[in-house]
């Protein structure tokens, strides 16, 4: 390894432990962590962390890894042919890319919401008791519990208490959303991943999102993908800034947007590029 790159990495770490906040360790966090799709480094050699019940946003342009770095936190990125992930990411003292991990029970606890919704074609009520029954949940009380906890969490209950045997594909795009976020919250996570997940929606289902997002914070770690500074700015107590596959700064989402540390950063919050 070059000195130039050890050079780097060390001023990455310098930047997060400087942004840490006391009383909130780290949920899981990586060290010298690549990704490579073939033989491009999508992600190179982040050693970062994501602190237990804080809401993180990552930023930077189309291309940057920011993505890539997210599914890898449960490990979606295993179901992409020819991609490989170096380094470590640890949660819960074990590095997740053990060869002997059971990534079903890692995903369980580590949850999801996509860019787009992706809800089954089934019932409002069966797409939330999905997980649960594959849990071994089978208890009709306990499912309908459940399910009534999860879209009372996604604040979608009241919308669709009258009609859970209705097909989930007849609702707008922003239940949708929600009703993904109920299915995952149905789980129940220790963290939650969010891909750009108002990117699809409108200004008023955007807000809803939001709002649940600064409730949820209360009960389990976020990660957020987001192209929208304003929205990082607003939901997010941590921003990381990626480019071209590098963690360029981590730190406090308002010292990141107010008082950069690195002029690659400001330029791109300044709207110079990307």
């Amino acid at each position: 390894m070059s000195e130039e790159i050890k050079m780097k990495q060390a001023a990455h770490f310098a930047d997060y432990e400087k942004s840490k906040l006391c009383c909130n360790p780290d949920h899981i966090k990586t060290e010298d962590f690549s990704v490579f799709y073939g033989d491009f480094e999508a992600v190179k050699k982040v050693t970062c962390g994501f602190p237990k019940g804080l809401v993180t946003a990552m930023i930077g342009p189309s291309g940057c890894g920011k993505s890539t770095l997210l599914r890898s936190i449960n490990r979606m990125n295993d179901l992409i042919p020819r991609c490989r992930a170096k380094g470590k990411m640890v949660f819960a003292d074990e590095d997740i890319y053990r060869q002997d991990i059971d990534v079903v029970s890692l995903r369980m606890r580590v949850g999801m919401v996509f860019q787009k919704p992706n809800v089954f074609p089934k019932s409002i009520y069966d797409n939330i008791a999905y997980g649960p029954r594959l849990q071994g949940i089978r208890k009709r009380i306990e499912l309908d519990e459940l399910v009534e906890t999860s879209l009372n969490q996604a604040a979608i209950w009241d919308e669709v208490k009258d009609r859970l045997t209705s097909n989930a594909l007849g609702m707008s795009g922003g239940q949708q959303q929600r009703l993904c976020l109920a299915r995952a919250l149905a789980v129940k996570p220790e963290i939650l991943l969010m891909d750009e997940p108002t990117s699809a929606l409108d200004p008023k289902a955007t807000a809803k999102i939001e709002d649940l997002i600064a409730q949820l914070r209360e009960q389990y770690t976020l990660i957020i993908v987001t192209h929208n500074m304003q929205q990082a700015a607003r939901v997010s107590d941590l921003t990381a800034f990626m480019y071209e596959g590098t963690l360029v700064e981590f730190g406090k989402t308002k010292e990141i947007f107010t008082r950069p540390k690195k002029k690659q950063t400001e330029d791109y919050i300044t709207g110079r590029f990307g």
